[in-house]
C-alpha cells in the first residue's frame, strides 16, 4: 500500500449544502452511481461538521434500514443493503495503535469488495489506500456545509462527474 498524496487528484469540487435536505439529495445522487459499491470515500471535517450525517443519508439512499450509529468505538460498523453490497464505515476518530487495524480485521476489510466510508482518515493515513472520493465537510455561521470533493481515482472522478450533474 503507498502512502497516498492528498496534493494531487484529477478533478475538484465545492458544494454549498444549505439545508440537511441537500446533503441528502447529495447522498442519493452518489447512491445511484453503479461505480459507488467499490468505492473508498474518506470524510474530513472537525467534530459535528456533518460526517456521520452524510453516511446516515447515503447509507438510507442504498437502502440501508435500521439505526446508523458512529462507529467511533468499535471503529467499524458493517452495514449490508437489502442487493447485498457490503459496507464498512470506518471512525478512527480514536485510532491511536496501528495494532488496532489488525485487531479491527480492517486489513479484511479493505480487502474485501464493497463500499468503505472512513471518517477521520488521517488519525489511520499512513495504514490507508488513496481514496476514490474525498469529502471535507466544514459547518458554516448560517448551519450549512462548505463540501471539498476530490477524487483521486478515475473511479473517484467518475463518481464526481455524475454526482455532480
Amino acid at each position: 500500500m503507498h502512502r497516498h498524496d492528498p496534493t494531487h487528484h484529477r478533478a475538484s469540487a465545492t458544494l454549498h449544502w444549505r439545508t440537511e435536505a441537500d446533503t441528502a439529495a447529495f447522498a442519493v445522487r452518489l447512491a445511484a452511481r453503479p461505480e459507488l459499491r467499490n468505492a473508498f470515500i474518506t470524510l474530513d471535517g472537525d467534530l459535528g461538521a456533518g460526517k456521520t450525517t452524510f453516511v446516515r443519508h447515503l447509507l438510507r439512499a442504498l437502502g440501508v434500514t435500521g439505526r446508523v450509529k458512529s462507529p467511533t468505538y468499535a471503529v467499524v460498523e458493517p452495514h449490508q443493503t437489502p442487493d447485498g453490497l457490503n459496507v464498512s464505515h470506518c471512525d478512527f476518530y480514536r485510532f491511536n495503535d496501528p495494532r488496532e487495524w489488525e485487531d479491527a480485521g480492517l486489513r479484511d476489510v479493505f480487502a474485501a469488495p464493497g463500499l468503505k466510508l472512513a471518517e477521520w482518515p488521517d488519525k489511520a493515513a499512513a495504514l490507508l489506500p488513496a481514496p476514490d472520493l474525498a469529502l471535507r465537510i466544514e459547518a458554516q455561521g448560517d448551519a450549512s456545509r462548505a463540501v471539498r470533493l476530490s477524487a483521486a481515482t478515475d473511479l473517484g472522478a467518475s463518481l464526481l462527474a455524475e454526482a455532480l450533474r
